[in-house]
């Protein structure tokens, strides 16, 4: 099975960047985990590659995002994935699913920990600068039925 590179990417906040757009090509396919603002966002990244999204809890009341849920389960490569905006609202244990990896945005914290087997990813925030946080997303790595994750900070 070919490795995958699937770039991820969250909280863009309406604003799309150079820097990001440039990380993210190449990519066999695309996530934005939610809180995406404009659908120019969306059009610009599913010109990149394959894009799956959820939206995010800023996303609410928009009238182009109703069609997109807020949860979404993916199987890449071998690789379970759960997709949500906000960690905290995990109404599951990811194990117990089945779920090789959980990713979220939300906290604009960039973030990758294993715990009982399972990644929690956090891409961080691709969009405006909140606090001190860097500009950051990421990439899953699956190769063979297994999954590693990279976090890139953006030089903006």
């Amino acid at each position: 099975m070919p490795r995958l590179k699937i770039g991820v990417i969250a909280d863009t906040h309406g604003l799309l960047r150079p820097e990001a757009v440039e990380a993210l090509r190449g990519c066999d396919r695309l996530i934005h985990a939610g809180d995406i603002g404009k659908p120019e966002i969306l059009a610009a990244l599913a010109e990149l590659a394959p894009l799956d999204v959820i939206r995010g809890n800023n996303d609410e009341g928009l009238s182009w995002v109703t069609h997109l849920p807020d949860e979404l389960d993916l199987e890449m490569g071998g690789v379970r994935i759960h997709l949500l905006h906000d960690l905290k609202q995990l109404p599951f244990d990811a194990k117990a699913r089945g779920f090789d990896v959980v990713v979220a945005g939300h906290s604009h914290k960039p973030a990758a920990v294993e715990r009982d087997g399972v990644l929690y990813f956090n891409p961080g925030s691709a969009g405006p600068r909140r606090f001190k946080l860097p500009i950051s997303l990421g990439y899953l790595l699956i190769d063979d039925g297994r999954v590693a994750a990279e976090l890139v900070t953006l030089s903006v």
